[in-house]
């Protein structure tokens, strides 16, 4: 099998960069190792950056994101019983951003990919990369007990942390930056509307809380809890409960409570891999970097990638000037680190560490309310939380 782009990887970052190459005229083959069902399903990510729907609308993948998706134009931050709302589009010129799950974007890019593009393999697992510093690299499969081989001018590893692309670069040439957190998010879905029209973020001596949505009638709330915490240990009327607490205020505002359809635990880390390039290889999204999901910057970071490399091939076959795809790595990991200081900041802003003495806390309010006092420190997180530019 032959083509001129293979990607590994059937995510969102996948599945986008297939749709903007075939726009580009540029043809691709994306192997998945898992079934489309899968794929479908899996539950990640839910709040797209102004730039990440800017990106899919003009890619055409936007149609039902707009009619379903819920704009937002900021966020509630929660702290010492007291409420403040970080307004997006006043802060930032107009931006804002959109919830809409990531299982949603999948289904949307998957049916277009189907319809209109180029081959996508379900259940091809992708064994090795060989030959990244050659012209001519391939991606080792099997699909269907079958081994076989993709042959392509170039490869994209959009296949996350645990995947085969990443360890296609000699490890001579990579550097590692990671940190890992003594606490993890519980999160649950909810059949009960949300209880907010934006989401909330709640500093709380107890821990941190999110409250967020996957829909007009489907809520998506976190806990704080240690790391390595079973979700089995928590039952449902113990998790409303300390929500309840970490969400609690002056006035007269409540939780709504709902039967609880999925709980799982979500690990707090860290981690940056460079360089994101050897020779015909690329990496995007997990399989290059992680962020904790304060920040909301996962999914997004993933679409930067696949931006600037298709932007960068693009280029390459219109001008025959291989620069941006030289700098695809630079370029990628000035957004990335970006990203991670923001992701950090949130994450040391809002959550209590095992360890933290009163000084900490007093620290973490003082934060906060510096966050609402002033316009200069309010609109550094709201250019941060609606996005970074890509490229």
């Amino acid at each position: 099998m032959r083509t001129t782009v293979g990607i590994i990887g059937a995510g969102p970052a996948g599945l986008l960069l297939a749709r903007l190459l075939h726009n580009a005229g540029i043809d691709s083959v994306v192997l998945e190792s898992r079934d489309r069902t899968y794929v479908e399903q899996r539950q990640r990510a839910g709040i797209l950056e102004q730039g990440t729907v800017d990106v899919l609308r003009a890619a055409g993948a936007g149609e039902r994101m707009d009619r379903e998706g819920l704009r937002h134009d900021g966020i509630e931050l929660r702290y010492d019983r007291t409420r403040h709302r970080v307004d997006f589009p006043t802060l930032t010129g107009g931006r804002s951003v959109t919830v809409y799950a990531q299982t949603e974007v999948c289904k949307d890019l998957i049916a277009l990919q189907l319809k209109e593009g180029h081959p996508l393999l379900f259940e091809a697992e992708a064994l090795a990369v060989e030959g990244a510093d050659t012209d001519r690299p391939r991606v080792r499969f099997r699909q269907e007990g079958r081994e076989d081989v993709l042959e392509c001018d170039y490869v994209v590893g959009c296949d996350g942390f645990w995947g085969v692309a990443r360890k296609a670069i000699p490890a001579e040439l990579v550097r590692v930056f990671e940190r890992t957190y003594p606490y993890a998010w519980l999160g649950i879905l909810a059949d009960v509307p949300p209880s907010h029209e934006e989401l909330v973020y709640a500093r709380h001596d107890r821990g941190f809380a999110l409250l967020s949505m996957r829909s007009p009638s489907v809520s998506r709330l976190y806990l704080q809890v240690p790391e390595g915490t079973d979700p089995e240990e928590w039952s449902d009327d113990a998790i409303w409960d300390e929500l309840e607490r970490r969400f609690e205020t002056d006035d007269d505002w409540r939780l709504a409570r709902g039967p609880i359809t999925q709980k799982s635990v979500t690990p707090m880390r860290s981690y940056v891999h460079e360089p994101m390039r050897h020779g015909r290889l690329f990496l995007a999204g997990d399989a290059a970097h992680i962020v904790p999901p304060t920040g909301a910057k996962g999914l997004n970071l993933a679409v930067g990638d696949v931006v600037t490399f298709a932007r960068a091939l693009t280029h390459e076959r219109e001008t025959g000037s291989a620069e941006l795809l030289d700098g695809y790595s630079a370029t990628c990991l000035r957004r990335v680190w970006q990203a991670e200081r923001f992701s950090y900041d949130m994450t040391t802003l809002l959550h209590r560490a095992p360890d933290a003495a009163p000084f900490e806390d007093r620290l973490q309010l003082a934060r906060l309310a510096r966050i609402a006092s002033s316009r200069a420190a309010g609109t550094d997180l709201a250019e941060a939380y609606t996005g970074f530019p890509f490229g």
